[in-house]
C-alpha cells in the first residue's frame, strides 16, 4: 500500500500546523520553512490565492493521511453530492475507520490508528477488518478483536493513549471494552482542528 513518506514533523513545519501531537514543540522552536536558512519563513507568493488554497488542501490531506489521488477523488465526490461540499468532504474524512479509531482515543495519531487497523486489531460489526479507508455508517459497531485485546498495547491503553479531552458527538465510546458505535453523522463542530474546508473546495473547483 502506497504511503506518504514525508516525516510528520517536516510536513507539519511545511504546513505550519501540527499534524501529530509530537509536532507542536517543533513548530514553537522553528517557524521557518524546512530547508530554508533565515528569512521570514514565508514562501514567495504566499499571499497568492492559489497558493493559499494549495497549502490548505495539503494541510487537510496530510492531517488525514491520504495520498493525492485518493484525497482528490474523495473531495470531488463530496462536491457532486447535495449540500455544502466542504462539510460533505469533512464528513467523509471523519467517517473513515482509521480516523474514527483515532477520534475514539484508541491511538495517539491517525497514522498509529491506521497501523492498528491494517494489522487487523479491530472488528467492524463482528468481522475482522484491515482497511482504514472503510467509510463507517450509522449503526456500525467497532471493537478490538478478542485476541488483540490481550495485547500489551490495549491492556495499557490508558497509559499509552489517555482518553481524549473531546469526543465527537457521532461516536459512543466504551473505553473499558475498547469499542465504539456510530450513532449519527459527523457535524462540522466534530472537527476540532482549525481548517478551512471552503479553500479545499475552491482548489478542486478550479
Amino acid at each position: 500500500m502506497a504511503k506518504d513518506m514525508m516525516p510528520v514533523v517536516k510536513a507539519s513545519r511545511r504546513e505550519n500546523f501540527a499534524l501529530h501531537p509530537k509536532a507542536h514543540k517543533y513548530l514553537i522552536k522553528k517557524s521557518g520553512i524546512p530547508g530554508q536558512h533565515g528569512g521570514n519563513g514565508r514562501r514567495p507568493g504566499a499571499n497568492n490565492q492559489y497558493t493559499i488554497q494549495l497549502r490548505e488542501k495539503q494541510k487537510i490531506r496530510r492531517l488525514y493521511g491520504l495520498l493525492e489521488k485518493q484525497f482528490a477523488n474523495l473531495v470531488k465526490k463530496a462536491i457532486r453530492q447535495p449540500g455544502a461540499a466542504g462539510e460533505n468532504a469533512l464528513s467523509m474524512l471523519e467517517r473513515r475507520l482509521d480516523n474514527a479509531v483515532y477520534r475514539a482515543g484508541f491511538a495517539s495519531s491517525r497514522r498509529s490508528a491506521r497501523q492498528l487497523v491494517s494489522h487487523k486489531h479491530f472488528t467492524l460489526n463482528g468481522r475482522r477488518v484491515n482497511i482504514g479507508s472503510i467509510m463507517l455508517r450509522e449503526g456500525d459497531a467497532v471493537a478490538v478483536h478478542k485476541k488483540s485485546g490481550k495485547n500489551a498495547y490495549f491492556k495499557s491503553l490508558n497509559d499509552r493513549s489517555p482518553a481524549p479531552t473531546q469526543l465527537p458527538g457521532w461516536l459512543s465510546v466504551d473505553r473499558a471494552k475498547v469499542a465504539f458505535q456510530v450513532t449519527g453523522k459527523p457535524a462540522r463542530e466534530d472537527v476540532f482542528e482549525e481548517i478551512n474546508e471552503q479553500l479545499l473546495v475552491e482548489y478542486y473547483s478550479r
